[in-house]
């Protein structure tokens, strides 16, 4: 087993948020210019925040949802890590990164859907959303992505 230089990975907040029927929220993010990918909402982690505080500001950012709307069931009991295909490395982050890596939380939606709010943030990042069955989650995402939420899913699918 190799050891990453944790240097080289963005420290990143992610959220799987679900609702009563235990379906999950993804969004379509506005920049993604090739296919038809969604992904669950997740984002940097400033420096001196707090990871828990920084998930519930993604999907403050993100979805638009007050922290009083949502409810942390859980965290990830490892950080989960992917890197940048080649063709992305050196464009994003400032070519500081050459991938991220996450932490994320299981959360669920205490308040409904009228309270998700895509404009939220100035620019938003998503440009609609839906909720979908947790088991379609890794069919939806970008590719490179695809290992991160298998194991998101199969750590928290228990809990949902």
């Amino acid at each position: 087993m190799t050891t990453r230089d944790r240097k080289l990975y963005r420290p990143c907040a992610g959220v799987m948020l679900v609702n009563r029927d235990g379906l999950a929220f993804v969004g379509k993010r506005i920049d993604t210019k090739e296919g038809d990918f969604w992904q669950m909402p997740q984002g940097g982690i400033d420096k001196g925040e707090d990871v828990g505080a920084a998930a519930l500001r993604e999907l403050g950012e993100e979805a638009g949802l007050a922290a009083d709307k949502v409810m942390l069931v859980a965290r990830s009991g490892t950080e989960l890590y992917y890197e940048l295909p080649d063709e992305l490395r050196g464009k994003l982050w400032g070519g500081r990164y050459i991938g991220q890596r996450q932490t994320w939380f299981l959360a669920r939606l205490t308040g409904s859907d009228a309270d998700i709010n895509l404009d939220a943030h100035d620019p938003p990042e998503f440009c609609d959303w839906k909720w979908i069955e947790p088991e379609q989650l890794p069919g939806i995402i970008i590719p490179f992505k695809r290992p991160i939420y298998e194991a998101v899913l199969a750590e928290f699918a228990p809990l949902i």
